[in-house]
């Protein structure tokens, strides 16, 4: 199947989406506790209201960090990004009562495409266990060559429909929408990072591997002390649908 071609328009305005989609909800629940303020004298709704506002704005604020390093140009001053505010993100977009999140990463800066990745597929991991569970995420090796093993474990554990599919940029109907965006998007980081990336079920368990491209590129294809990562699109070097 032929790899479908987003428009850097399209692309740009199908992660605006997802991000509003992300962060309507709780800033929603900010302006409704507001609304209990201005009309509500009782202490209890009032104490109601303020609680909904406090976890409400923490919600909104952990999503937009998340989105930020996921989908934005977080630290495009340089190429690398610390594992270390990956986690703190990860943690405060995933970490609560229904999910819980373990977390084992060398404390290093890697590659900014490869840590975005990271991101991408954590959040795809989440959807895998719909009724949530556990998520534990491993990174080894150094960040020229990294391995990222993501399990996901919980009741009705299952790979999403066409996830694959999306990842490798040949949606089954030939269209990404905003539903789809986010497999379509991590697809395309993970090209430009030079990772493949592989999904595997068992049981009530989901394994997402994501792992450097074999190398089978010929010589030629790289130039000397230069690594694989940077002959593809990078942040410094977009591409016709060029990543943030």
């Amino acid at each position: 199947m032929t790899p479908v071609d987003l428009d850097s328009l399209d692309l740009s305005a199908l992660l605006c989406s997802r991000v509003c989609h992300d962060v309507i909800s709780p800033v929603g629940a900010i302006v409704n506790g507001l609304e209990v303020l201005e009309d509500e004298s009782d202490t209890s709704m009032r104490e109601f209201a303020l609680e909904l506002i406090g976890k409400s704005a923490k919600q909104a604020s952990a999503r937009l960090q998340f989105a930020r390093i996921a989908f934005g140009a977080a630290g495009s001053a340089g190429a690398s990004i610390d594992l270390a505010d990956a986690e703190k993100v990860s943690r405060g977009m995933f970490g609560d009562e229904k999910t819980q999140l373990a977390w084992s990463a060398p404390q290093a800066l890697y590659p900014k495409n490869k840590v975005k990745l990271l991101l991408n597929l954590v959040m795809i991991a989440t959807t895998t266990i719909p009724r949530g569970g556990r998520i534990d995420v491993v990174v080894s090796g150094d960040g020229e060559a990294p391995s990222i093993v993501i399990t996901s474990k919980g009741s009705h554990a299952r790979i999403p429909a066409h996830v694959e599919d999306l990842i490798a940029g040949t949606p089954e109907n030939g269209a990404v929408d905003a539903h789809s965006i986010l497999p379509f998007y991590a697809g395309l980081v993970a090209r430009a990072a030079a990772m493949n990336v592989r999904f595997g079920i068992e049981g009530d368990e989901v394994t997402i591997r994501a792992e450097p491209v074999a190398a089978t590129v010929a010589p030629a294809a790289a130039p000397a002390g230069r690594p694989l990562e940077d002959t593809r699109p990078s942040d410094s070097e977009p591409p016709e649908t060029s990543l943030a």
